[in-house]
């Protein structure tokens, strides 16, 4: 992408899907608490390759393109949290580059799975280690392109292409969308391209605008950008922003102030926006969107602010907007009973619990197995435990004849179902656990739920948090 084309998105006619890359919707945020400040959003997600990214990606392969470095069948490798390499792949596709992402472990599996649909040869790695480790993800990326011949490392965080991205493309949309008035702009730093670009064009057309970070709870970004020593570096869910170091793209010394928010904030602000604003934002979007609420609710008179909503929340399903997903990390309050009922994941007195009944067919069986992803049921009568079906009762009921899927799950159901009273004490698991067997917790005849090995580990985890 030439700086001309960057520099001219209103002259641009789409002709292909790279041409629709950039001039998203800018939109008010008119059902959220600004305070005295008017609150509009930047819906990146709206890029066809669903992110902000999308920018950044044909940005550096065309730079590549024009220096020589990447010539026609080559291979590009990166690291990247998730979005730079869809908008990779998605560049890589349409131009028949082979891709190599190196990714860490804590990214959402809609991300991965898209990743690998569109292409993208995955590497996963750890996302408990820092720079210097082996298996941090961007030293591993610089590893496997010094061995693969022709590779060129796409390095986003230094990449120069990357803030020139956003320098002449983001940041002159926003521009004429407000009508050249803009007081605060709101970004994260994942590689540092976005914020950088953005501050550099608004240092020249309007020296007087606030570039405003948001960075996760965990991250030195935060307490590098207000002069203090880094603390220890943590860990955060939130995906894409957040750093242990200063990537070579970030120019901190452009930002005016920081907010550092955790997790939870950041995933209630992306469910709020959902809730309110009918907006599906990822969750880099929250954490970007809260740090916005607060600073526009510290102001004394009005201003105009705008928030990057780096990409959509498609690929957080299973994640912040799991309500499951949420009550396991702690983020949503669950019920407390103080017994065995504190360990059950999908409670039958909630409507949670799955289950069949022994007429259903062992077909229906296996169908629920596979779409929640479970390997046991229980089968119920009417809120009573009857018996109990898992993957080996499934086995050996069909593995002689696969007709056998239409018969009913009775017939291949284990009737004798060792039940535990909810009132019992955490130690009674473990002889049931020890025979290979899962617990059924009652209420007197009443069925509760199930509690597996990992639901124990899980609650037990949860008590170093």
């Amino acid at each position: 992408m030439s700086l001309a084309r960057l520099a001219t998105p209103k002259d641009r006619t789409p002709k292909g899907l790279i041409d629709l890359i950039g001039n998203t919707p800018l939109v008010q945020l008119t059902r959220l608490d600004a305070g005295p400040c008017r609150l509009f959003a930047k819906l990146e997600g709206q890029n066809p390759g669903g992110s902000i990214k999308d920018r950044p990606a044909l940005a550096m392969i065309e730079a590549f393109e024009r220096s020589g470095e990447l010539r026609p069948g080559g291979t590009l490798v990166e690291a990247t949290a998730g979005n730079t390499g869809l908008g990779l792949a998605l560049i890589a596709a349409l131009k028949g580059y082979r891709l190599v992402l190196v990714i860490p472990d804590k990214m959402s599996r809609e991300k991965v799975l898209h990743l690998k649909a569109m292409g993208a040869e995955v590497v996963m790695t750890r996302s408990d280690v820092g720079k210097g480790h082996p298996a941090y993800y961007q030293d591993l990326a610089q590893k496997i392109t010094s061995e693969t011949p022709g590779a060129v490392f796409v390095n986003q965080f230094a990449n120069p292409a990357n803030p020139l991205a956003h320098e002449y493309g983001t940041a002159p949309e926003i521009w004429e969308q407000m009508d050249r008035r803009v007081d605060a702009v709101v970004c994260g730093i994942g590689s540092g391209g976005t914020l950088t670009g953005i501050a550099r064009f608004f240092q020249r057309a309007s020296p007087s605008t606030e570039i405003i970070l948001a960075d996760p709870k965990g991250s030195v970004l935060v307490d590098v950008v207000e002069g203090r020593e880094p603390g220890p570096v943590g860990s955060w869910l939130v995906e894409g922003i957040g750093e242990d170091f200063v990537p070579s793209n970030a120019e901190l010394k452009l930002v005016t102030r920081g907010y550092t928010v955790t997790d939870a904030e950041s995933f209630h602000a992306a469910r709020e926006l959902l809730r309110r604003e009918g907006i599906l934002a990822g969750s880099s979007s929250g954490t970007l969107l809260a740090a916005a609420l607060r600073y526009c609710r510290e102001q004394t008179r009005p201003k105009r602010v705008v928030t990057l909503l780096p990409d959509g929340g498609n690929k957080y399903l299973s994640k912040m907007f799991n309500d499951t997903w949420m009550a396991d990390q702690g983020f949503v309050p669950r019920r407390h009973d103080g017994d065995l009922r504190d360990l059950i994941v999908r409670r039958h007195d909630e409507g949670a619990s799955i289950t069949v009944a022994p007429e259903d067919t062992l077909n229906f069986a296996y169908s629920r197995m596979k779409l929640y992803e479970v390997s046991q049921l229980p089968v119920l009568v009417d809120d009573h435990v009857v018996g109990i079906i898992d993957e080996s009762d499934l086995l050996m009921a069909t593995i002689g004849d696969p007709a056998k899927f239409a018969e009913p799950v009775h017939s291949a159901m284990s009737k004798r179902v060792e039940t535990v009273e909810a009132s019992a004490p955490f130690e009674s698991l473990m002889p049931v656990f020890d025979r290979g067997l899962v617990v059924v917790v009652v209420d007197g005849s009443r069925f509760l739920g199930l509690i597996t090995r990992i639901d124990l580990i899980n609650h037990l985890r949860s008590k170093v948090h």
